[in-house]
C-alpha cells in the first residue's frame, strides 16, 4: 500500500510542476480569504486547514471545495477532532486497550461515530468514481486504486480491495491535513514572536521573487534564509515526536542492547531533533542551525521530522512543498502581527500545547506596501 501510494502521489505531481501549480492556486484562495479579514484579529487555524485540506482533496478526489461549503467544514472538523483524540491521554489508552475501550462509555464513542461518518463519505466518493471511471484517463488517487484493483481482481490475497482504499484515503486525508496545518499555524506564531526573522524573510522574498508573481519551488535554493527558517520551524516544533511502530525482522544488537526478532520498536524522532550533539542551541529557535558560515543553506543528518529510511512519511515531498509555498506567499502579501500589542508568546510552552489540546490564538494580517524587488 505504501509503495502504491508513493508512486501514485508522485505520478499526480508530488514534487512536480502540476502539484506546485495546484498549491499556488490554493494559496490565492487563502490570500483572498485573509484579505477579507480587513486586518482585524482572526484565528488562522480554520483558514489554513481549509487550504491544506483542499490540496489533498484535489489529489484524492480530483476536486476542491469552497471554503464555506458546510459539508467540507464538517468533515474538516471531524478530521481535526480525530487526530486530536489520537494524541490525547484517552486516545493513548484506546491504542493500548482497543477491545476494552470500544465497549466502554465515554467521549471516545462520539469520535467513533464521527469516524464512521467520515469513512461513509469516502465510500460514497469511491462509488461515484467507480460509476464514472475511465481506465485510460485516471483523475485522482481513487481512480488509480480502482484501476489497480481491477487488474488484480483474480490475484489471491491482493491488498487492493474496498476497505484498504477507504482507510488509505483516511490516512492521507487526516495525517496530511492536521500536521501540515499545525506546522503552518506555528510558522505564523514564529513570525509574531520574531519580527526580525519575518522582516528578513520578506526582504529575501522581495529580492528573489518580487511582487507580481507567486513564489515557486525553484526559488527555494535561491532563498537560503527562508529555507533555513522553514526547516528550523519543523525541527523546533517536533510535531510528531514518535514515529509509527516498527518491528525488527531479525535478532540484532543496538548500542549494546540485544533486540530479538519480532520486537516492536517505536523510534523517538524528537531525540534526534533536540540532540545537543547535533544542534548548537537545541532548545532555542535558531535558523542558523541550517546555515553555514557563508550563509548558505545546509541540511543536517539529525533533521528527521518525517522519520527516515524505507518507512519514512510518504507525504514528505508534498508537505515540504506546501510549507514553503503557502508561507512565502503569505509573507509576500502580508505582515503578520499579534492581535494585540500586549500579547506575549512562549514558543516552548505553546509547542507542548500541540501535544495536548492543540493551539488556538488570534493574529492580524496587514497588507504589505512593498518596494519593488528583483525577479519581476
Amino acid at each position: 500500500m505504501r509503495r502504491f501510494s508513493v508512486t501514485t502521489l508522485r505520478n499526480f505531481g508530488m514534487g512536480k510542476r502540476s502539484m506546485e501549480e495546484r498549491i499556488q492556486e490554493e494559496a490565492l484562495h487563502l490570500i483572498q480569504a485573509i484579505k477579507e479579514t480587513g486586518g482585524e484579529p482572526f484565528d488562522p487555524l480554520e483558514l489554513l486547514g481549509r487550504s491544506v485540506n483542499n490540496i489533498l482533496n484535489l489529489v484524492v478526489f480530483g476536486r476542491r471545495w469552497d471554503y464555506e461549503d458546510q459539508q467540507f467544514l464538517l468533515y474538516l472538523k471531524i478530521t481535526f477532532s480525530l487526530v486530536g483524540f489520537i494524541r490525547s491521554p484517552l486516545g493513548v489508552t484506546y491504542s493500548a486497550f482497543p477491545r476494552i475501550m470500544r465497549n466502554l462509555p465515554g467521549p471516545h464513542q462520539k469520535i467513533f461515530q464521527n469516524n464512521e461518518l467520515l469513512t461513509s463519505f469516502f465510500r460514497e466518493q469511491v462509488e461515484s468514481h467507480r460509476r464514472t471511471l475511465d481506465v485510460d484517463s485516471p483523475r485522482d488517487f481513487i481512480d488509480c486504486f480502482l484501476i489497480k484493483a481491477n487488474e488484480q481482481k483474480d490475484v489471491q490475497g491482493s491488498e487492493f480491495f474496498m476497505e484498504n482504499l477507504v482507510y488509505t484515503v483516511l490516512d492521507i486525508y487526516a495525517a496530511g491535513t492536521e500536521t501540515t496545518t499545525n506546522t503552518l499555524q506555528f510558522s505564523l506564531l514564529v513570525m509574531l514572536k520574531y519580527p526580525h526573522i519575518q522582516a528578513r524573510m520578506q526582504k529575501e522574498i522581495d529580492c528573489i521573487v518580487g511582487l507580481h508573481r507567486l513564489p515557486e519551488v525553484a526559488h527555494r535554493t535561491q532563498m537560503p534564509y527562508t529555507n533555513a527558517v522553514v526547516h528550523e520551524i519543523q525541527r523546533f516544533l517536533d510535531i510528531v515526536p514518535m514515529a509509527l511502530h516498527h518491528k525488527t525482522t531479525e535478532d540484532m544488537t543496538f548500542r549494546g542492547f540485544n533486540i530479538p526478532k519480532g520486537t516492536t520498536v517505536i523510534p523517538m524522532l524528537g531525540s534526534a531533533l533536540w540532540d545537543p550533539d547535533h544542534w548548537e542551541t537545541p532548545e532555542e529557535f535558531n535558523p542558523e542551525h541550517f546555515l553555514d558560515e557563508k550563509g548558505q543553506f545546509c541540511n543536517q543528518a539529525a533533521f528527521i521530522p518525517f522519520s527516515a529510511g524505507k518507512r519514512s512519511c510518504p507525504g514528505e515531498g508534498l508537505a515540504q512543498m506546501e510549507l514553503f509555498l503557502f508561507l512565502t506567499a503569505l509573507l509576500q502579501k502580508f505582515t503578520i502581527r499579534a492581535a494585540s500589542p500586549t500579547d506575549t508568546f512562549n514558543l516552548g510552552t505553546l509547542r507542548r500545547a500541540f501535544r495536548k489540546q492543540g493551539l488556538y490564538y488570534q493574529m492580524r494580517a496587514v497588507p504589505r506596501m512593498c518596494t519593488e524587488g528583483g525577479g519581476d
